[in-house]
Parts: structure tokens; sequence; C-alpha cells
């Protein structure tokens, strides 16, 4: 009896340790992007790992009518590092949609990354919208 009672602890606490893991790492985010520079340009960046890659989908109202290049950068969108990361889809009419392959939620989620959209590719200074990966 002590020896099934061991046993059933045993895979209980397996079993809560797989489920602890696996909730740690989401297979879908969701990030507020905020406007940037009064341009207006809120909205979310959706995180999704597929087979592919990471799938990013970005849509921003007011956006441009040019297109925006878009990147996933290391640090914050209070302290980020400019040179990007992994590059994006440009934003046409404030949306964008793009697989990375080689990254996953988790794998961003182990540091801080932002994505970043710029006001056009004539003008990459000029931030417009920015989100905080977490």
């Amino acid at each position: 009896m002590m020896k099934k009672l061991a046993m059933l602890t045993c895979a209980v606490l397996i079993g809560a340790s797989v489920a602890a893991a696996g909730a740690a790492a989401p297979k879908t985010l969701t990030v507020k992007m905020n406007a940037l520079n009064k341009s207006g340009e809120n909205g979310t960046a959706i995180l999704t790992d597929t087979p592919k890659g990471l799938n990013v989908v970005v849509k921003l109202v007011n956006g441009a009518k040019v297109a925006q290049p878009t990147h996933i950068h290391i640090g914050t969108c209070g302290k980020i590092n400019k040179a990007p990361e992994y590059g994006l889809s440009s934003l046409v009419m404030g949306t964008s949609d793009t697989t990375v392959p080689g990254i996953t939620i988790a794998s961003l989620l182990k540091g801080h990354y932002a994505i970043n959209v710029h006001k056009s590719s004539s003008d990459l200074g000029t931030y417009v919208s920015c989100g905080n990966i977490k």
C-alpha cells in the first residue's frame, strides 16, 4: 500500500511539474502597442508559436499609408537597443504579418524585448509605436 501511495505521489508531482513548465510558455501572447511621438498609432501585436517559427501580426489604428519598418529589438520601449534583433514585415496601412524562423515566445520571454515601429524608411529615427514583450 505504501509503495502504491509513493508511486501515485510521484506521478502527481511529475504531472504538476510538466503542467507548470507548459504554463510558463504560452503559445500565443498579445503585446499592447502604444503610440509614440503623438502618432496616434496604438494597437496590438499578436505573437503565436508555429512549427515554422514565431508568427507576429501587428495591427495599429491610424497607420500610415507609407510602409513603416517594424522590428523586434533587445530592450524595452523606454530603453531600446537601436539595432534590430529580428526584422518584421513593414506595416502598410497599420498592418503586418511575419513569421520569424528559429525563435519562440519562450525564448523572447527569457530576456527583454520590444516591438518597435518606425515612421518610415526615410525616417527611421522617429518611432511611432512600441510594445514590450512580457
